[in-house]
């Protein structure tokens, strides 16, 4: 080869170095084109065939190395539809071939990008920077899942989400072991719970039994007498205190009463209880028994309570330890005071009792209908606590506003089981005897655990009716631990879960691409919907494809055919940058440059060899 070998050998060491260079500059040029995959530069020896001890340098030639699978990083954008992909993967896209009334017609051959700053045309086709169409498979509304496997270009248009009626309601809840309801009273056991006495119309579960009236004991408080020594009072304990006799430390003073209330049937009655001193009684007054302080006893007070309460079994008695119990009995319930006067409170409470005494009788009321007509609702309200509301739809995607309340029907602390009834309202402006509130048709049970024993996992509001709107069979699930019994100190239902499947009519405002990897509509109805999954392509050869305008690349025989299922994730609201390192690209420059230079040495060099070649024949 000799001089004119190396002068041929430095020639093809220049073109390499500016082969080279080019792509640098196209690595730095693109340095902030999104997801830009940059170009490196490998160079190959070439050696002439020649014996062994003959052996020379040879020349040089340079190719490109893509860097395909070398991402770029990931930088977050406001844009809900730009997306980019973590791992390996190339989006695939389209190109229109030509456009038809201002709408694309595809050539169906399929492109591949990395480049992910996807926006909504006016066409509905998510496009992006480079004008790639994206693909994607469309998600069956019915399964939320890929109808079918081959990607297809995307498009969304503003149609009409239909409406879809409510057919279940997923209901999670805490119900307070001891609910606070108006009705309420701390002291008085069972004031907390649904009293079927209390209603026209029984709203227990249809079929439920009657239950007799059965008679409640309201024990006071231990009392002493005014002996020297002081001894718990008895019935034969005097009213008029007299100091070192078996007589009330405290006593009634004349005109003194003590207001006795009876209720049966909703109906209440005010009775009198009136003390007075002197030989002659008072004229009498209707509903007002005379009672005379000085020569009557406590167990004459208790007989006048037990007649005015209509209670004959078991009487109001006083025990050995000096606590008066009075009795309900089974024709009425009682609430029993003292008057306004000074004297009568101290002297009531002499007798063991404070403020208000309340005697509810167990039981009573009608068998079970499960409902709660229009003239109960108020004392319905007043017996339960509210289990939440929601919105459901009906067929045609009217909205209807579903109110639930539950009630305690028994209580463990009575000598029965915890049990709740679920109720839902049907009519708001219910009157009379028209339906109000419905009674589901189950009795919740719980353990002392706080846990339902025995678990009802889901139950079925069969022909669902609210306001005149029917909405059919609709299932209420709770799961196997949704509902629970645990002590509330604000004595309401806890509610962790109130969802139902049911919407109105809408239509699609804008999409997002999630990261789960799917084009997500927002409908006018606050509905978001999966409407596509993004399909992701890979290949066993991706530094093989050839690149095309627009970030984009065509298969070849060297990549191979595009694979799906196995690409990386995709992060929406992000794009990805490009690979290129402006710093690596300066200082191969620089490596680039200095090669040149001693490429063209070397030129020089050989030319002066020559010359002086060419001066040895002059």
């Amino acid at each position: 080869m000799g001089i004119f070998g190396a002068l041929t050998t430095s020639v093809a060491g220049l073109r390499a170095n500016s082969y080279a260079l080019e792509n640098i500059s196209g690595n730095i040029a693109n340095s902030q084109t999104t997801a830009f995959k940059r170009i490196d530069t490998s160079f190959l020896d070439l050696i002439p065939d020649a014996g062994t001890s003959a052996q020379v340098a040879g020349s040089v030639t340079a190719q490109s190395r893509s860097t395909n699978t070398i991402a770029g990083s990931v930088q977050s954008s406001s844009v809900a539809t730009y997306m980019a992909i973590n791992g390996d993967g190339f989006f695939a896209v389209q190109k229109p071939g030509n456009v038809s009334d201002s709408t694309p017609v595809f050539d169906g051959v399929n492109k591949y990008t990395r480049r992910g700053d996807f926006s909504l045309d006016k066409n509905g086709y998510l496009v992006n920077g480079a004008g790639y169409y994206l693909q994607g498979v469309k998600i069956d509304p019915t399964t939320g899942n890929p109808a079918g496997s081959s990607p297809e270009v995307l498009r969304f248009q503003n149609d009409f989400l239909p409406s879809q009626a409510t057919t279940k309601i997923d209901y999670r809840a805490n119900l307070a072991s001891y609910p606070l309801t108006t009705k309420h009273q701390t002291a008085v056991p069972g004031s907390e719970l649904l009293r079927s006495a209390d209603f026209v119309s029984n709203p227990r579960v249809l079929g439920t039994a009657a239950t007799p009236f059965g008679n409640t004991a309201v024990p006071g408080n231990a009392r002493n007498n005014f002996a020297t020594t002081p001894a718990p009072i008895s019935a034969n304990t005097m009213l008029a205190p007299v100091s070192g006799s078996d007589t009330l430390p405290v006593g009634f003073a004349n005109g003194d009463t003590l207001v006795l209330k009876t209720t049966s049937a909703g109906v209440t009655t005010t009775k009198t209880l009136s003390f007075y001193t002197g030989a002659v009684a008072p004229a009498a007054v209707a509903g007002t028994t005379f009672i005379p302080i000085d020569t009557a006893y406590v167990g004459d007070v208790l007989t006048a309570i037990d007649a005015a309460t209509g209670n004959t079994s078991p009487l109001s008695s006083v025990s050995a330890t000096g606590v008066i119990t009075l009795n309900s009995g089974t024709a009425n319930d009682f609430t029993l005071a003292a008057g306004s006067t000074t004297t009568a409170v101290a002297a009531f409470q002499a007798l063991g009792f404070t403020g208000t005494v309340t005697g509810l009788r167990s039981g009573g009321g009608t068998a079970g209908t499960g409902i709660v007509i229009g003239s109960d609702a108020q004392t319905f309200l007043d017996e339960s606590i509210s289990g939440g509301a929601k919105t459901v739809y009906d067929g045609n995607g009217a909205p209807v506003s579903l109110q639930f309340r539950w009630a305690k029907v028994e209580s463990a602390t009575q000598g029965g089981t915890d049990t709740w009834n679920l109720f839902y309202q049907t009519d708001p402006a219910a009157t009379g005897a028209t339906a109000a509130w419905q009674n589901v048709g189950t009795d919740f049970k719980f353990g002392p655990n706080g846990q339902m024993q025995p678990v009802v996992g889901q139950i079925t509001l069969t022909g669902l009716t609210v306001s005149g709107k029917a909405l059919g069979n609709v299932t209420m699930a709770f799961g196997t631990g949704g509902l629970t019994q645990f002590a509330d100190t604000n004595g309401n239902v806890q509610v962790n879960q109130l969802e139902q499947d049911g919407y109105a009519a809408g239509q699609l405002q804008s999409v997002s691409v999630s990261n789960e990897g799917r084009v997500v509509g927002s409908y006018s109805n606050g509905r978001n919907i999966d409407l596509a999954e993004v399909s992701i392509a890979t290949f066993n050869g991706a530094n093989f494809l050839k690149r095309i305008d627009g970030g984009a690349f065509e298969t070849t025989n060297e990549s191979g055919e595009a694979l799906y299922g196995k690409g990386g994730s995709i992060s929406g609201s992000s794009l990805e940058s490009s690979n290129t390192d402006i710093a690596d690209e300066f200082t191969k420059l620089i490596v680039t440059q200095q090669a040149y230079s001693a490429n063209t040495k070397v030129i020089t060099t050989a030319n002066t060899m020559v010359q002086d070649l060419l001066n040895v024949m002059r």
